[in-house]
């Protein structure tokens, strides 16, 4: 969580205060202001706010028609939920390398291309973006879906356009770790209607035709799904987050790159970016010739009251420590378990911990430094001092 405050607290009041607070209602109608809003930001035709990035993009798998004998290629660096989402409407997650900015490794993906791939999912880990006009071009090359895992990088572009609205669904998280935040929450974006349509049913399946018009228009039968409607009190803080967005991210990519001038180009190396301006700067990443010289990097400004990330640490963000996917437990119940499924056998489900060398290579040579909107001048200039070995 960046900034929050009495904004956000009037926000939450007023929904309160209306004593109509349920998603559809006759008072505020702060959720459907809020996709009215991020549709608006983004640029895309459709978007459904929801209770998290997992459930975002769950229901755009589902959206896309995608289950039992299909595989969705997700990098091997990002958090656990990407390819538990895989999982979550029975298809099978293929991991692929990423590239020497953290993300999706395009060679790598053409190399895992196969007749069962519907869907390859890009995450922009840290808010870096990835280099979507191979992807593109190989979308339209081979026929498989783009689903955009936008959840580290809310506001986020590549070439002047917002990152999770450039394929053919994305998905956004605002928890509390997020660019913006209502402390759980996320949302759904998409220019395909048929998309929209499933997601809608699915994601609100016991209410969508219960309550309101929500269904005025609608084309696709409806179907069984789950429930991850949210309140208009969430509603109500995103619209207000929303507003505090340009500023957090103007000052988070203002002091990212002017901690990158007084550090980089000597023994430090910034990471390469596939769109430096559109990255939403919350993370500097310097990269290293060897893990041993990053380790001593972080000790060093550890050591000097500067805590520094080592990417290969963080947990269920490393496919080595997905333990759902690495042991191939995909659900409680053994016939609702897609790595158990006929439809499933033989696809591309032979998960190593050294399946992806270059990942794990690239993660323990990177550092982050974490950058915050509110530093000062002076701020920047004492954490270059650090970081330089001054």
């Amino acid at each position: 969580m960046y900034r929050i405050g009495q904004d956000e607290i009037d926000a939450a009041g007023r929904a309160i205060l209306s004593r109509e607070f349920f998603k559809i209602n006759n008072a505020g109608r702060e959720v459907q202001h809020f996709e009215e809003e991020w549709k608006a930001l983004t640029g895309a035709k459709y978007a459904l706010t929801m209770t998290s990035g997992f459930a975002a993009l769950t229901s755009a798998l589902i959206g896309m028609g995608i289950g039992p004998g299909d595989e969705v290629i997700v990098p091997g660096y990002t958090y656990i939920a990407s390819a538990l989402a895989v999982t979550a409407v029975g298809a099978m997650p293929v991991i692929a390398e990423v590239d020497d900015t953290l993300t999706l490794d395009m060679a790598d993906v053409k190399r895992k291309l196969s007749p069962h791939t519907k869907a390859v999912m890009p995450v922009y880990i840290q808010g870096f973006p990835a280099d979507l006009d191979t992807l593109t071009a190989l979308s339209k090359a081979h026929g498989f879906r783009i689903i955009e895992d936008a959840c580290q990088a809310d506001g986020g572009m590549y070439k002047g356009r917002y990152l999770g609205a450039i394929g053919d669904a994305g998905a956004f998280s605002f928890n509390y770790f997020k660019v913006i935040t209502s402390g759980e929450g996320g949302a759904l974006v998409t220019d395909d209607r048929s998309i929209y349509e499933r997601a809608l049913i699915y994601h609100d399946a016991s209410a969508v035709a219960f309550f309101g018009d929500q269904l005025n228009g609608i084309e696709q039968p409806l179907f069984g799904g789950v429930e991850y409607r949210v309140s208009d009190i969430i509603g109500a803080i995103l619209r207000a987050q929303l507003k505090r967005m340009p500023g957090i991210l103007a000052d988070l990519r203002r002091n990212r790159s002017a901690l990158a001038e007084r550090v980089c180009g000597g023994d430090l190396v910034q990471a390469p970016s596939h769109d430096i301006d559109g990255d939403c700067g919350t993370t500097l990443a310097l990269r290293f010739e060897n893990e041993a010289d990053c380790r001593r990097f972080q000790t060093r400004c550890a050591d000097n009251g500067i805590g520094i990330t080592v990417p290969i640490d963080t947990g269920k963000h490393v496919y080595t420590n997905w333990t759902q996917i690495m042991e191939k437990r995909g659900a409680l119940h053994p016939a609702m378990d897609p790595f158990k499924m006929e439809a499933n056998r033989g696809l591309q489900t032979d998960y190593t911990p050294d399946m992806c060398p270059r990942t794990l290579d690239l993660l323990s040579r990177t550092a982050y430094v974490m950058i915050s909107p509110e530093w000062s001048e002076k701020d920047i200039e004492a954490i270059a001092n650090v970081l330089n070995g001054k």
